[in-house]
């Protein structure tokens, strides 16, 4: 059977629709993916590996909030457009996110597509800047999206508090895990200024995960060494704060190959989130399973949800959010003690292979295809 991915970004790259995508494919489906090109310069389709993607060149900012509605809404009318005129080239609709599922519940109500519902963050604990009211509606109309999609994908079995409410026909928890690529990578250990700790984070640039209070800490130490890649909306104040730090290298975006590249050269990588924002007291990101795929330590917040992943595997040092001197002690004591990064780094080793491995999620995801198909047999 055919699929067709969509995700509200241009998957350039994006990890999790990859590895879906990847798995998928060996099973024997024809996956196709279909991605949102918010800067109109990258390629309008693309092969990558056993899957195609296709995407929809719709300028829009990250993180604008309301402002950035009437692009979202064009995006919701190219999407649909997309949808109708190959409807005969697909299905299975693999819908992430609420930005793409409603387009796809159109095709099922109508043309009797299967619709897969993965939801990598809850779109409204998503939004930073829009008002409470209008929160409510979307989860009430999130809610309504969950109830009649045929199978619902969680990345976190924490988050079926957060969809409390809503009546998935089937739901599965499938961690943000990397492929085991640990004895693939090659490691370069030489580092910049003379750098006696490495740390990277690579992810989304936006304030609230920590990213000023790290380059707070960098400043006062200089004999450390940050490599700092991604995109996001608040990018430019980001990089004005980093211009004159010689210890803080700027990747920029960079393809994911790469970016396990910089956490293998790393001593230890970050993932310190704001516990206020709801999403985040859920997360499950990407970087904490590639740290323990990787044998790496990993410093992440408080009431994260992280921070009891973390705890429980003893892998990494957990810091109240937003203290500087709390993440600088946890950074300090890392550097200073080899063998306590050498220990974190063995126990996210084992907690990797025992849990948290794709070829566990990857079993969970095809199982989910599976209970779905035969259910509409």
């Amino acid at each position: 059977m055919r699929i067709v991915k969509l995700r509200s970004n241009p998957i350039s790259p994006d990890p999790r629709v990859e590895k879906e995508a990847k798995s998928l494919s060996k099973a024997g489906f024809e996956v196709y993916a279909l991605g949102w090109d918010r800067t109109g310069i990258l390629p309008r389709s693309e092969k990558r590996g056993d899957f195609s993607i296709s995407r929809l060149q719709i300028q829009a900012k990250f993180g604008s909030g309301l402002m950035n509605f009437p692009a979202l809404f064009r995006w919701q009318i190219g999407l649909m457009g997309w949808l109708l005129r190959n409807k005969k080239n697909y299905e299975i609709i693999h819908a992430c996110d609420f930005d793409t599922i409603l387009p796809a519940l159109v095709m099922k109500i109508f043309w009797k597509k299967v619709v897969i519902y993965d939801i990598f963050d809850f779109y409204a604990d998503h939004l930073r800047k829009t008002p409470k009211i209008i929160k409510n509606l979307i989860r009430q109309l999130d809610f309504w999206a969950i109830n009649h999609s045929d199978g619902v994908i969680l990345v976190d079995d924490s988050r079926r508090a957060q969809i409390s409410g809503s009546k998935p026909k089937i739901c599965v928890s499938v961690y943000n895990s990397p492929d085991d690529l640990r004895f693939s990578l090659p490691h370069n250990q030489q580092r910049g200024s003379n750098s006696s700790l490495r740390i990277s984070y690579i992810g989304l640039l936006q304030v609230e995960r920590g990213l000023f209070e790290l380059i707070e800490v960098l400043k006062n130490h200089p004999n450390w060494f940050l490599d700092l890649a991604g995109f996001g909306g608040d990018e430019d104040v980001i990089l004005s704060s980093i211009k004159d730090m010689k210890n803080v290298h700027w990747h920029g975006r960079i393809p994911y190959q790469k970016a396990l590249e910089l956490s293998h050269e790393s001593d230890v990588l970050i993932a310190t989130y704001d516990p206020s924002i709801p999403n985040h007291r859920y997360s499950s990101p990407n970087k904490v399973f590639e740290a323990m795929m990787l044998g790496k330590p990993i410093i992440v917040a408080k009431n994260t949800n992280m921070d009891l992943i973390i705890e429980k595997a003893n892998c990494g040092i957990i810091v109240k959010y937003g203290v500087i001197e709390d993440l600088e002690k946890a950074l300090t004591l890392l550097d200073e003690n080899k063998n306590l990064r050498f220990k974190l780094g063995e126990n996210a080793r084992q907690a990797y292979e025992d849990t948290y491995s794709w070829a566990k999620m990857q079993e969970r995801l095809l199982d989910l295809y599976d209970q779905v198909l035969s259910d509409r047999k």
